[in-house]
């Protein structure tokens, strides 16, 4: 378990180095080299477009990597997923400025800014699956965290490097070459990848409905009929951990440097401290989750970035380092008291057949609201002089959704007999139950001979 867990997160930590490394980047130099004739903010906001486009495109990639995953195997989506990314990655290095070629520059940009983000859509949902449906059921939230912490992990590979590069190279160095060093480096990062993935062992659950006849023939389409209400749910709840994460380490990098004078270098550090708090919190969160259950974690870091986004904003415009830090860390202990049980409570909330799909598209279609949009919006709130007010409203106000949105999920921990007998059915045995009459239902229907678990 300890190996299957230590490979995901991985692999996870190196497809969100791919991820992340173009945020920094786009915070720091793609406007200047892909827009140059846009004025500094309407450049940063450019730039942060085609950062938008990944995340339109990580819900469709959910979509064809969940159909590969509930059809065929939760291993293949993590080796396809993986190729995606990290070729695109290295790609993004490669692409001449605008001044080389002109307005094909942005448009090359785009385009693979948006073959990153469909990789990526498909590697949550794989990873996590293949970690928590090998876990015991009582420590499902701890094992599935190894794969959460992997999002931290390649924040701080990829700032790291930004952070190396900006503090030991010039200005123009960094303009003229640097920036690309990181995006190459993904190459190495994504074949040592696909090395300890190769060997890993495919799911136990899918495995049994292979052998059953069981597999979702349309998973997409079960999805929406069956599970719309759970899929939207989903979104709308987890939309606040994605417009906090890219509030703290995109769009206030961007607004310490340009706004408040801050150093580049300052700047990641105090961003990458803040997560590295995050990433060591990870599993005791979801230690919480496994004793406590999935909801009320939910429930407490939703709320808490609730009451927590005008003090954020508050403390970052005093540029005080101590202070900028403060209202880093207490965000992110929100989010990660959220996001360290999801990868036990997404996949607890769908029924096997349709749980590769139903908990990637749900994860990933939260990104459009909460990473495309926030740092767009967030750049164009904080376009005047005080403190950007508009920011912390529009923070808050995902946060409300949010927590309206986990208050109407159901909780589903399995729950532990006092006898000392197995765990009584959670949520998601009882998914597996309903998975299982339908699939002999339609074996029936079918003519074929049924299989009683």
């Amino acid at each position: 378990m300890l190996r299957l867990a230590l490979a995901s997160l991985a692999g996870t930590a190196i497809e969100f180095y791919d991820f992340f490394v173009y945020g920094t980047a786009a915070a720091l130099v793609l406007g200047p080299l892909f827009f140059p004739s846009f004025s500094p903010l309407a450049g940063t906001l450019a730039a942060f477009g085609t950062f938008a486009v990944g995340f339109v495109a990580r819900p469709l990639g959910s979509i064809v990597f969940g159909h590969i995953g509930d059809r065929y195997g939760r291993r293949p989506v993590l080796i396809g997923s993986l190729l995606t990314t990290g070729l695109a990655t290295v790609a993004v290095g490669c692409v001449p400025s605008y001044a080389t070629i002109g307005v094909a520059a942005p448009v090359l940009l785009l385009v693979l800014r948006f073959v990153q983000g469909f990789g990526l859509g498909g590697e949550w949902g794989g990873a996590v699956l293949l970690t928590a449906e090998h876990a015991p059921p009582a420590r499902r939230a701890l094992w599935g965290s190894f794969p959460q912490m992997g999002p931290p992990l390649g924040f701080l590979l990829a700032n790291g490097m930004m952070l190396a590069l900006t503090a030991s190279l010039t200005r123009s160095q960094f303009l003229e070459w640097g920036w690309r060093v990181p995006f190459w480096a993904a190459g190495v990062l994504a074949a040592g990848g696909l090395l300890l993935r190769s060997s890993l062992a495919e799911s136990p659950q899918f495995l049994e409905l292979a052998a059953a006849g069981h597999r979702a023939t349309a998973p997409v389409a079960e999805v929406l009929r069956k599970h719309w209400r759970l899929l939207l749910l989903t979104a709308g709840a987890l939309s606040i951990g994605y417009a906090i994460f890219y509030a703290v380490s995109t769009w206030a990098l961007a607004y310490g440097t340009e706004k408040l004078g801050v150093s580049p270098t300052l700047m990641l550090a105090l961003v990458m401290a803040a997560v590295a708090v995050k990433g060591v919190l990870t599993p005791v969160a979801a230690l919480l989750g496994d004793r406590f259950g999935r909801r009320p974690m939910c429930l407490a870091g939703s709320a808490l970035a609730a009451v927590w986004m005008f003090p954020f904003i508050a403390l970052l415009c005093t540029g005080e380092p101590v202070l900028m830090f403060l209202g880093f860390v207490v965000a992110l202990l929100a989010f990660v008291t959220m996001f360290s049980v999801i990868a036990a409570y997404l996949p607890e909330l769908y029924e096997p057949r349709v749980r590769c799909t139903g908990a990637a598209v749900g994860y990933n279609l939260a990104g459009l609201l909460g990473g495309a949009l926030t740092p767009i919006v967030a750049t164009a709130l904080s376009d005047g002089e005080g403190p950007p007010w508009g920011v912390a409203c529009w923070l808050t106000g995902i946060a409300v959704l949010s927590t309206a949105c986990f208050a109407a999920l159901p909780e589903t921990r399995p729950r532990p007999r006092s006898d000392g007998a197995p765990p009584e059915p959670s949520g998601e045995e009882l998914g597996e139950q309903s998975g299982r009459q339908a699939g002999e239902k339609s074996g029936r229907q079918a003519g074929t001979k049924s299989v009683r678990a």
